[in-house]
């Protein structure tokens, strides 16, 4: 998917991969391996669990155990400044999506979209 020099680029804010575990011990060994490694706990909403470094914020590493409104956990999250340009230029693409466009009950506005590999990524906006 090439890009013409007169588009609009997205901005990208972040990039976080995703890693799917067993249940709530997993979270917990994955705390604590990740936390000596430096890592924080920044959320932690039973199903999903973000780990932050504090001295640079956008290195993250994310842990589901299900994905609470969408039929998988995706792979990686990329969080961009304007996700409903992003939808609209994948849709446009001939893209697969995997989980629509919508709002969520945690502040997000998100899509699925499925990558030329078959890896699912997860494209949000925070909202503001």
């Amino acid at each position: 998917m090439a890009t013409d020099e007169n588009e609009t680029h997205t901005h990208i804010r972040r990039a976080v991969p995703n890693v799917e575990v067993s249940g709530e011990g997993s979270m917990t060994a994955n705390r604590d391996f990740y936390g000596a490694l430096g890592f924080r706990e920044a959320m932690n909403m039973g199903w999903i669990m973000t780990m932050v470094s504090p001295s640079a914020p956008t290195a993250q590493i994310q842990f589901f155990t299900h994905e609470a409104t969408a039929p998988v956990v995706p792979d990686i999250s990329v969080e961009v400044d304007d996700v409903d340009a992003v939808y609209a230029a994948m849709r446009s693409a001939g893209a697969e999506i995997v989980h629509d466009l919508r709002d969520e009950e945690w502040g997000v506005r998100r899509f699925f979209v499925r990558d030329p590999q078959g890896k699912v990524v997860n494209v949000l906006t925070h909202a503001r």
